[in-house]
């Protein structure tokens, strides 16, 4: 709300059950990252709602302001002639409650798995190709590997 935040990103580091040590029981030794993409922007959506946020603030920080640090504003980012059109469809004001079966990580944990979350994720396209329709990912990630400023 002070602007302090100049954008939102996920350091994506899923782990299985057992690099977590839970036996230990110590966090400091666990593996240090959550399976948890699939829930960013509801998570978010979710804490930043209650606050007065509106879904346009929530697009630039998760989407224009990394983009722009990439050095890919030109190409990802926004909807905008020229760019990428990776869109996100999702309904702002569905709640939903997150649960192991709906999870698409390899491994069903996660620290939200009991939590209600708002903003439900319809569809997501990545270069104007369909690639999630609410249900199920559909066929292979046609991901690749962008360089900054490319």
């Amino acid at each position: 709300e002070a602007g302090h935040i100049d954008f939102i990103i996920s350091d994506h580091s899923p782990c299985s059950p057992h690099l977590k040590l839970p036996e230990r029981g110590d966090f400091l030794d666990a593996w240090g990252g959550i399976a948890s993409l699939q829930l960013g922007l509801s998570t978010i959506w979710t804490k930043a709602r209650r606050r007065g946020w509106q879904p346009a603030d929530i697009a630039r920080l998760m989407s224009e302001a990394p983009a722009r640090l990439a050095g890919l504003g030109g190409k990802k980012g926004s909807l905008a002639v020229g760019c990428d059109a990776d869109i996100v469809a999702w309904r702002p004001e569905d709640d939903f409650e997150v649960t192991a079966a709906h999870l698409f990580h390899r491994h069903k944990i996660s620290p939200y798995l009991g939590e209600r979350l708002m903003g439900r994720v319809q569809s997501t396209w990545l270069r104007g190709k369909k690639v999630f329709d609410g249900e199920a990912h559909r066929g292979a990630s046609s991901g690749r590997t962008i360089l900054r400023g490319s």
